[in-house]
């Protein structure tokens, strides 16, 4: 294999110069990500001269989450301990430069709801506090941290609507059967009335927010059709609209306007990101976005009260994230900065959309990245099957520093949006209902067979790697796949189908029945669960291991990954155990960063004949 110039881990993995610009509301002032002490933290940026300041100085996992109170005056940010997710929720008074925890309870869970401009001074919060399995609505007031009990959960709600007078009057709960129900009232001094049941089938429908005079409700649905649709649903008569739809790809996310809430523009997960206008006002500006993305994708990212300004990010699978000022007036654009621009000093690969058919003939579509400058007539390439989490989520096309990590060290990198991944519509989901470790694990199989018969693969060097779900597949490949991989790279990813529902956070309570149907039920079928669970097959685990592993972790616990270890052992099987004190589910730390892909790296490039970069 030729030599190729290798991106440092460091630019991959570590810490973006700066990301995540942010808007005041009154457009005064900007906010943004970036390290201090090697930490990602809240900065200001400096205006009339003043240099840019933290506003944060964590020390810890630093800061991933930000957003502008409605008033301007205080920045809000979430931070759990060492991973645990029991998030705790800050106000940092810009002024006065001083921080308080306005959700100061040890082992409970404060989630953001909603603010809004009409009551600057509050902010709902869901909180686990009377109930570890339940989340209630509590409002905190931002002046004096005063916490009172708003809405309190009838014991399915799974999420919370509020209006734009911050009052609670829709939610989301969860029914016997996993199905859902929307339930809502017209005030909150009335009743909570059904307005929408959901099947079980449609199970991943739910509320956009509420429409600007209070009357109505934007949904994405899926009844009566088999990809979610963006709807506007009549409150008092229960008609509805669709505003949006695809006959193959569910509406993913939207764009809705400052202070009034009504939606301009609807987005679709296809090949590509791609958004529907619906205002046309708001079309026009997007147009020119548009035009300066090029052939990346576009995302506003922040804009003022007044809508006069926006931030708008430019992605692309081969450059860094790049923000841009855009000022409506002018449509002018103004560059801000650069997250990665190291990135950019370097030549990464293209990611490219494929699809392929599955065994049994279900269309399946992915992302192939190979070494930059391959091409595809480069033959017998290594391969590496990255499987995406979830497994309810899907893989995007963009820039995914694992994938440039192994295209760049020599490696073809398939990623598969494998039966049961979202964004194809509740008949694609449905198709990995008790699947895994089975037609789920199939599906990669086959994508191993695609690229083989591409010439793009050698048959003889295939590595499976993944975290949460996709750590899960990595040892179902080992332990139901032999002969098909070579090695495997594990993060996170439960041993045990068993113990992993057994140990589920009190607050996946509602989502149980989730569980019982799309993966298996515990009280009644737990031979089924058995036989699906890695860890019961580790005599069949024949290629090395490689398992990592956060001690924090509340999803998938330290246990699973220290019992397959052990049974590995046991049967004097080669397997490497990375256990990081002070993660949770995955890495956020940029130096355990390093030093698990750093580990990755060795071991590909011992069994597959990779590339390293030295430690």
């Amino acid at each position: 294999m030729s030599a190729v110039k290798l991106v440092p881990r460091s630019i991959l993995f570590g810490n973006p110069v700066k990301t995540m610009p942010r808007l005041s509301p009154d457009g005064r002032r900007v906010a943004f990500l970036a390290p201090d002490d090697g930490v990602l933290n809240v900065w200001l940026a400096g205006s009339d001269g003043e240099p840019d300041r933290p506003l944060t100085r964590d020390r810890g996992r630093g800061v991933q989450t930000y957003f502008w109170a409605p008033d301007s005056s205080r920045v809000l940010y979430m931070q759990d301990t060492a991973g645990d997710e029991n998030w705790h929720l800050f106000s940092i008074d810009v002024e006065a430069d001083s921080i308080r925890d306005l959700t100061p309870f040890l082992g409970v869970q404060g989630l953001p709801v909603d603010m809004s401009s009409e009551r600057p001074d509050e902010i709902l919060v869901s909180m686990n506090l009377r109930d570890p399995s339940l989340h209630d609505i509590h409002r905190v007031d931002l002046n004096t941290g005063a916490i009172v009990l708003d809405t309190e959960n009838p014991g399915n709600v799974i999420g919370w609507v509020a209006d734009r007078q911050l009052q609670v009057r829709a939610a989301l709960g969860r029914t016997a059967d996993g199905g859902g129900e929307l339930i809502v009232r017209d005030d909150t001094s009335s009743p909570w009335r059904r307005l929408v049941l959901w099947g079980p089938d449609d199970d991943h429908s739910g509320p956009f927010g509420f429409t600007p005079d209070g009357k109505g409700l934007y949904l994405h649905d899926s009844r009566d059709s088999n990809a979610q649709k963006l709807v506007e649903i009549d409150l008092a008569s229960g008609d509805s609209k669709v505003l949006a739809e695809d006959p193959v790809y569910d509406v993913s996310d939207g764009i809705f306007k400052p202070v009034t809430r009504a939606i301009q523009a609807v987005g679709f997960g296809r090949q590509k990101h791609e958004w529907q206008v619906l205002d046309a006002e708001f079309g026009q500006d997007w147009a020119a976005i548009e035009e300066k993305g090029g052939d990346g994708e576009v995302s506003l990212v922040s804009r003022d009260r007044a809508d006069t300004v926006w931030i708008v990010a430019i992605h692309s699978d081969s450059r860094s994230l790049a923000f841009h000022q855009f000022d409506r007036e002018s449509k002018k654009f103004a560059h801000l900065f650069d997250s990665q621009p190291a990135l950019n000093e370097h030549e990464l690969a293209p990611m490219k959309p494929i699809s392929f058919a599955a065994s049994d003939g279900l269309t399946l579509e992915g992302y192939l990245t190979l070494p930059s400058g391959s091409g595809e007539k480069r033959q017998r390439l290594p391969l590496v099957i990255l499987v995406h989490g979830g497994p309810w989520a899907r893989d995007e096309w963009g820039f995914d520093p694992e994938a440039q990590l192994l295209a760049n060290r020599g490696y073809a990198c398939l990623q598969i949006n494998y039966r049961g991944s979202t964004g194809y519509g509740k008949e694609f989901l449905g198709a990995g209902d008790r699947e895994w470790g089975a037609r789920m694990q199939e599906d990669l199989v086959d994508g191993v067979g695609w690229a083989v018969e591409q010439g793009l693969a050698d048959p003889d060097r295939v590595a499976i790697m993944g975290g949460s779900y996709g750590g899960y597949a990595a040892l179902a490949g080992a332990a139901f796949n032999q002969g098909v991989f070579h090695c495997a790279v594990d993060m996170v990813g439960p041993s045990s189908l068993l113990t992993l529902i057994e140990s589920i956070p009190p607050y996946w309570k509602p989502l149980r029945n989730t569980f019982d149907r799309r993966v298996g039920n515990i009280d009644t079928e737990r031979e089924f669960l058995k036989s699906r669970s890695p860890l019961f097959h580790a005599d069949k685990m024949a290629i090395p291991m490689l398992i990592a592993q956060g001690a924090n972790d509340p999803r998938v616990k330290q246990a699973e990954a220290e019992q397959i270890v052990a049974a590995l052992k046991e049967h004097d099987k080669e397997v490497e155990y990375l256990l990081y004190p002070d993660e949770g589910h995955g890495l956020v730390r940029p130096a355990n960063r390093m030093h698990y892909y750093a580990r990755v790296e060795a071991f590909l490039a011992r069994h597959l004949g990779g590339q390293a970069e030295p430690e």
